[in-house]
C-alpha cells in the first residue's frame, strides 16, 4: 500500500490538544479517531446518508463520458476527502465502464479511512496512491492536486463540502483545476427531516465520538443542534453543533484538561443547500461550468459535473 504523507500523526495530535483547548473541533476530528472512524461507517450505510448514495449508485456510462472528457488517456481520479471511498469506486466502475483506465488518489486525514480506500480499491486492481493531507489546508489541496498530471478529475463526495466554510472551500477547490479538468461534487438539498436529524442515534454517535474518546458521554452534558442560515447568499443552510458539560469534567488527554460545568465545545457544522444555492455556489462563486447535474430520486442530494 503506497500513501504520501503531508498531515503527520503528530501533527494532528498535537491540532486536537489545541482545539480541545480552543472548545472548537474542526470537521477531520470527527473521522480521526478508531471510534470516529465506526461512527462514520455506520453512519455512512444509515437512512439518513441514503440519498446521497443514490445518486452516486446512478452514476452511468453517459455520465461517464461528460467526466471523462475527449482526451483518450488514463483518467487521475483525485478524491479530496475520500472517507473509505465507497462513493469513489461508484464513479470509478461508472468510468470504467465507459472504457477508461484509471488512477486513482484518495486523500484524507483519517490514516485509517485512507487504508480502507486504498485496500478496496487495489482488491478491486485499480492503481492507487493515497495521499495524507488535510483539505481544509489550502497548501495540501495543491500538493494533493499536483499528485497527477491534467486532465484530472477531482472528486468531492458524501457532502464533505458541506464540513467547510463552502464559499471558502470550493474556490481553493477551482483554483487546483486546470483546462481539461472536472471536478465531481455532490451537496445535500435542504429539506425538513434535517431539522429531525439529530433525533437518530447514529447521528448522535458520530457528533460525541471524538469526546466520547476523551472520556465525555452524552449524560455528562447536552448534545444541542441548531438550524442556522448564512446569511452571505440565499440558500445557504447550516446546521451547528455543540456539546454543554453539566459538571466539571476531566479529559482523558496528557496533562488530564477539565472541562467546566457550562462551558460548551463547538463540534464544528454541516452544510446543506436549496438547488439555486448550490449552483450559484460552483458557477457564480467558484466561477465554474456546470456541465451536468444529477439529483437523487428523493430530490434530497444532487451531484454536480463542473470544468474550468
Amino acid at each position: 500500500m503506497n500513501i504520501e504523507v503531508f498531515l503527520t500523526e503528530a501533527e494532528i495530535a498535537q491540532e486536537f490538544a489545541e482545539s480541545i483547548e480552543a472548545r472548537d473541533l474542526p470537521e477531520k476530528f470527527f473521522y480521526w479517531f478508531p471510534r470516529s472512524v465506526r461512527a462514520w461507517l455506520d453512519l455512512s450505510q444509515n437512512s439518513v446518508t441514503a440519498s446521497l448514495r443514490q445518486c452516486w449508485e446512478g452514476l452511468s456510462g453517459a455520465n461517464a463520458r461528460h467526466i471523462a472528457g475527449d482526451v483518450d488517456s488514463t483518467v487521475s481520479v483525485i478524491s479530496f476527502g475520500s472517507g473509505d471511498g465507497v462513493k469513489d469506486r461508484m464513479l470509478i466502475r461508472a468510468l470504467m465502464q465507459a472504457g477508461r483506465s484509471v488512477k486513482y488518489f484518495p486523500v484524507d486525514a483519517s490514516q485509517t479511512l485512507l487504508e480502507l480506500a486504498c485496500s478496496a480499491a487495489e482488491d478491486a486492481e485499480i492503481e492507487t496512491m493515497g495521499i495524507k493531507a488535510d483539505i481544509s489546508s489550502p497548501m495540501h489541496l495543491v500538493l494533493a492536486s499536483d499528485a497527477a498530471e491534467s486532465p484530472k478529475v477531482f472528486v468531492m463526495a458524501g457532502n464533505t463540502l458541506g464540513g467547510f466554510d463552502p464559499l471558502d472551500q470550493v474556490r481553493h477547490v477551482a483554483e487546483c483545476m486546470h483546462s481539461g479538468d472536472r471536478l465531481v461534487i455532490d451537496g445535500e438539498i435542504f429539506h425538513d427531516a434535517i431539522l429531525t436529524r439529530h433525533e437518530e442515534p447514529a447521528v448522535r454517535r458520530f457528533a460525541l465520538a471524538p469526546l466520547a474518546t476523551v472520556g465525555i458521554g452524552e449524560d455528562d452534558g447536552e448534545l444541542r443542534f441548531e438550524h442556522k442560515r448564512d446569511d452571505r447568499h440565499a440558500g445557504l443552510h447550516l446546521t451547528t453543533r455543540f456539546f454543554r458539560a453539566d459538571r466539571d469534567l476531566t479529559l482523558a488527554v496528557p496533562g488530564e484538561p477539565t472541562l467546566p460545568r457550562g462551558e460548551r465545545v463547538f463540534l464544528n457544522f454541516r452544510y446543506a443547500y436549496t438547488p439555486e444555492s448550490f449552483h450559484w455556489l460552483l458557477a457564480k462563486h467558484a466561477g465554474l461550468k456546470v456541465l451536468e447535474e444529477v439529483r437523487s430520486a428523493d430530490g434530497n442530494s444532487i451531484v454536480a459535473i463542473c470544468s474550468r
